[in-house]
């Protein structure tokens, strides 16, 4: 008999979940949220494989126009400030606030189930959503990043140097030294604002200069 491992399960990389945290990113210091509206957070998570494309009359129900969706739209935030708070955390080297792990465990209790089904060839794995598909999804970013932080490569967990951006990275780089989100937009503005920096202290040692009485 042929055992097959399940094709399907919904796992998350550790890019993808550090993603999701970042749909709330800073533009020039301003808050800007990608995920406004409960569909919005769907369609996301249905990009990035966290949830069957297709319709689904569970997410549908929690989507539509209501209080489900305020709800909804309400927990997503939630989760993803908590997760934020536990990275920025580990990357700041301090005891995350205790509220933000309570939340973090609260959710990661919702997962799916994996179960064995026969098929033609033999059998598979599959798995089984219990309750709400989107808390299901949430559930697996927060075990995601949860084992990151914890793990030993915990300090690959970056945050952008640049104080207007503040985007959140897993630092991949061979030395682990990555400062920037990326190199060609805040590297380059920082490296830009060092030079007019360094450029008007000349500017102002010049000024301060003596004038000698023969100018």
């Amino acid at each position: 008999m042929t055992t097959n491992v399940a094709i399907h399960t919904h796992s998350v990389d550790i890019d993808d979940a550090l993603d999701f945290v970042d749909t709330l990113e800073y533009e020039g210091g301003e808050p800007v949220d990608h995920i406004q509206q409960p569909a919005e957070a769907v369609a996301w998570l249905q990009d990035h494989g966290l949830l069957h494309s297709g319709p689904d009359p569970q997410l549908a129900a929690g989507t539509g126009p209501g209080p489900e969706a305020e709800r909804a739209v309400e927990k997503i935030r939630l989760v993803r400030a908590a997760l934020r708070e536990i990275l920025d955390a580990t990357y700041e080297q301090r005891p995350p606030y205790p509220a933000a792990v309570a939340t973090v465990n609260d959710q990661m209790r919702a997962q799916q189930r994996l179960v064995l089904v026969a098929n033609p060839d033999g059998c598979s794995l599959d798995h089984r959503h219990e309750g709400d598909p989107l808390d299901g999804a949430l559930a697996r970013i927060s075990d995601r990043i949860a084992r990151e932080v914890s793990g030993e490569h915990s300090d690959r967990i970056k945050v952008c140097a640049n104080d207007s951006c503040r985007w959140v990275f897993f630092d991949s780089s061979r030395t682990g030294r990555r400062r920037w989100c990326d190199m060609a937009t805040c590297g380059n503005r920082a490296k830009a604002a060092r030079h007019r920096a360094r450029v008007r202290d000349a500017e102002r040692a010049h000024l301060d200069e003596p004038v000698s009485a023969g100018a």
